[in-house]
């Protein structure tokens, strides 16, 4: 907590065992088979993300509730709901995104309460030279400051199953991939749950799934209040809906 309140983030190692990376690898490279590269110069020319990632696979659902992840999410937003979950994977030849705060997209004037913790989990080494994160630290702490093209940022480097816990205000971007090799990874984006989430969880994950699921996912997926009542559902818990 400390860590993350003085630079803006932490890498905490082996969140995932390398059995489990290896087979959210697996499952995540043929899900990405049939997965498109991105439309624009954010998405990325050369990058493919996987949306809705938790209608199709289970690989990430222990990440996701992991009692460390939880801990951070508790100390910083109290009430939380998954926002914008994506698997990315940066191919060669990509170049580097541009530096943005993930909770830009919400139009609250800086500085401001923390309202996205987002875990990036790497499923491939992050390196320098493949498309490790750009970080600007301490830029959390900013107001209307914005990085520019001389704007020193480092690179998260960290071997597969480790966690880059990042805030929300923490100017960052992906990285150039200047290798031959694409390089893959994970981030769970979560988000205040008085917030509408960046992706409509209750339509991108049928409720079969979400049936049988554990509570804190469903919760996760939106399945959930922010007291004292936002989120009902004709007046009563949405969790009700799966009955």
């Amino acid at each position: 907590m400390d860590e993350l309140d003085r630079h803006g983030y932490v890498i905490v190692p082996d969140l995932l065992s390398p059995e489990e990376v290896a087979g959210a690898r697996a499952e995540l490279r043929a899900i990405l088979e049939s997965t498109p590269f991105g439309r624009n110069d954010f998405e990325g020319d050369r990058t493919r993300r996987v949306y809705a990632l938790f209608a199709k696979t289970r690989r990430f659902d222990g990440p996701a509730t992991h009692p460390l992840v939880l801990a951070v999410l508790d100390h910083f937003l109290g009430h939380y709901q998954l926002s914008a979950p994506t698997g990315i994977e940066i191919g060669p030849g990509e170049t580097a995104q541009a530096l943005h705060p993930d909770d830009g997209v919400y139009p609250v004037p800086r500085p401001h309460r923390e309202m996205v913790i987002n875990v990036m989990v790497p499923l491939d080494d992050f390196t320098e030279a493949n498309g490790a994160t750009r970080l600007v630290p301490g830029s959390h702490r900013w107001g209307e400051e914005r990085p520019g093209p001389g704007t020193p940022t480092i690179g998260a480097e960290m071997p597969a199953g480790s966690a880059l816990i990042y805030l929300g205000t923490l100017w960052h971007g992906g990285g150039a991939n200047r290798t031959d090799r694409p390089r893959l990874g994970v981030v769970l984006h979560y988000a205040a749950s008085w917030l509408r989430p960046q992706e409509n969880h209750l339509l991108a994950v049928p409720r079969d799934i979400v049936r049988d699921l554990p509570e804190r996912m469903q919760e996760l997926l939106g399945y959930n209040i922010c007291p004292p009542f936002i989120g009902y559902v004709d007046g009563r818990h949405p969790r009700r809906v799966l009955d």
